[in-house]
């Protein structure tokens, strides 16, 4: 059955990468369909009922997405042909006898010039005369129609809450340092990750952990190291305001206190040049010798992700990993981030 995410558009891609890597957490057999702006469609095989039981979980985990749609109908952005497709699809999967219902439309950038309120009520005249009532205030079922490079009409099977993210911001911790990343690429880059519940992440160079706070939430055992006694220790003020299960460490990413193949995943975002407080010979080294560890301690089959100002490629394939993938977020006009996946196969 298709179901379509709708995304935050603060990112090109990191969105939908998030979501790939959350429904294979999941455990769901899945084909993309398409990639529109703002909107990712997939297949997801299974009785949608069982879908959408675990693409509420899925929910929970996602930072940019608003939300999940199961699919009723996609059409051309036409005022005629949405009403044409709201009027023959099979509802039965969406909601049932005695629900009530409420429409709502959104309009990516400016795809088309479909009027928001008047396709809502049209949308809702065809779901009335199927036999359902409408609830503007307290609705069973929400209809979404997602108007981008095509008019998406679905159900809402899911929201993610991204309230949540910014109660969360650096500035509203007990521990604040800049520079730090936001809350929601945090999660995302958690996600891409590949993480599972109970199982170990670390972040050797853990600053005030604002990525070892969001994978706590998905409860994971997290692992910070960080060089910085007084750093480390507000890291822990963060860490203790979320109750999460985690181990901090004042210590050497180039010299990480683990045994080989102990850890799942590794999420980290190094000192780029501009900390002095980095106990290595060079950047190169600190660079090389952290690659090698990360290495090291990572499991067979596990993922680092890994946030920079420049290419890390060489040190990567130098330590044995395989980059998976590499994409880039523009900060301002003199940053732009650069994140590396890479695998221990």
């Amino acid at each position: 059955m298709l179901y379509a995410f709708e995304l935050s558009g603060e990112h090109d891609v990191l969105p939908g990468k998030e979501i790939i890597s959350c429904l294979h957490a999941a455990g769901l057999e899945f084909a993309e369909v398409e990639h529109f702006d703002q909107c990712l469609v997939v297949d997801i095989a299974g009785d949608h009922r069982e879908i959408d039981r675990v693409l509420v979980s899925v929910a929970e985990r996602l930072a940019m997405s608003h939300h999940i749609l199961k699919v009723a109908g996609i059409s051309d952005v036409d005022e005629d042909e949405i009403i044409a497709t709201a009027e023959k699809i099979d509802i039965s999967a969406h909601i049932a006898s005695g629900q009530t219902y409420v429409v709502r439309a959104k309009r990516i950038k400016h795809s088309g010039n479909v009027k928001r309120e008047k396709i809502e009520g049209r949308i809702g005249g065809s779901i009335y005369r199927k036999g359902f009532r409408a609830n503007m205030k307290s609705p069973d079922v929400v209809f979404r129609l997602v108007m981008t490079d095509r008019a998406i009409l679905g159900s809402v099977v899911a929201s993610v809450d991204r309230g949540a993210y910014e109660h969360r911001a650096p500035h509203k911790k007990p521990f604040f340092y800049p520079g730090v990343l936001m809350p929601r690429v945090a999660r995302a880059l958690v996600n891409i990750s590949g993480i599972s519940p109970g199982e170990v992440l670390l972040d050797p160079f853990s600053g005030t952990a604002g990525i070892l706070v969001e994978a706590g939430l998905l409860s994971a055992h997290v692992i910070g190291i960080e060089v910085r006694q007084k750093i480390a220790h507000g890291a822990k003020m963060n860490m203790d305001l979320f109750d999460s299960d985690y181990s901090l460490l004042v210590g050497d990413a180039c010299r990480i206190p683990l045994k080989d193949c102990t850890v799942d995943s590794i999420v980290t975002d190094p000192p780029y040049g501009r900390s002095a407080a980095i106990k290595a010979e060079s950047l190169h080294h600190l660079y090389s010798d952290s690659f090698s560890e990360m290495y090291r301690v990572l499991k067979k089959g596990k993922r680092a992700v890994v946030v920079s100002e420049m290419q890390v490629t060489d040190f990567a394939r130098a330590a044995g990993f395989e980059v998976m993938d590499i994409f880039t977020q523009k900060i301002h006009g003199s940053l732009t981030r650069t994140f590396t996946v890479l695998i221990k196969e």
